[in-house]
This record gives structure tokens, sequence and C-alpha cells, in this order.
């Protein structure tokens, strides 16, 4: 076997879940190979580059070895390697900037009151994060 489909090889290696999923993120342009987007049916050969972006992050996987069936976790490092920089990985711990406040549904705008504990409670948080 020396090519196989790009969305049947990230689902072998368990880059994604299902292989519709895999398609439909190769159709919306979240994969490439080596440096230029690809259609699902794109043949991948060992030695290629994948990126995959999922949410704020982009994974880079290298080839090593091709695979047809969906292969157990602790077998994947023999197909692929994961070359994603660390500056990538470091932006799954980035502190979100938005903060949610929970309010029961239905209880309307916050009045005067509820307002500034609010606007407190964010100055605080924002202080903390500055010192």
């Amino acid at each position: 076997m020396e090519e196989i489909r790009l969305d049947k090889y990230l689902w072998a290696v368990r880059i994604f879940k299902t292989r519709s999923d895999a398609a439909d993120a190769v159709r919306t342009n979240k994969v490439t190979v080596n440096g230029s987007y690809a259609k699902p049916s794109r043949e991948v050969k060992i030695g290629d580059v994948i990126a995959v972006r999922k949410q704020a992050v982009t994974y880079s996987y290298k080839v090593l070895d091709l695979v047809s069936s969906r292969q157990p976790a602790k077998n994947v490092p023999a197909y692929c390697l994961n070359i994603t920089p660390q500056e990538e990985l470091d932006k799954l711990n980035v502190p979100r900037e938005t903060i949610f406040v929970f309010r029961d549904r239905g209880t309307g705008r916050p009045t005067k009151k509820e307002r500034r504990e609010l606007d407190g409670l964010m100055e605080e948080i924002y202080y903390d994060e500055e010192e």
C-alpha cells in the first residue's frame, strides 16, 4: 500500500472520531496536506505533513506509515508523529478572555446594584491578573 485516502487516514489514526467528521473537516478547509488544502479523496503518502485546525490550535502530524483500518490508541505512534509546535499547544492553556456570569433565565436586566457588584467582581479579576 503506497497511498491512502486522506479522510480514511485521519480516521484510522484517531485524529477524528468518525470518517464523516474527517471528511467534513477536510471539505471545510480545516486540514492541509504539505501546506495546501485538499479534498477527502486526496491520496496521502509516507512523509506527508498534515495540519489539522481544531478550535484555536493547528495540530501538525507527519505520516510515518499508512494504515487502512482504525488502530488502537496505543498503536497510533507507529503510524503518525505529532510535530505540533509548542506555541500552538500553549494556546490550549490560555485563560478565556470572557467570563460568564450565571443569571437565572427570565430575570431580565441586572439592576443598578447588581451591575455595580458585577463591575466590582470584574475589576477584582482584572487587577489580580496584572499582578
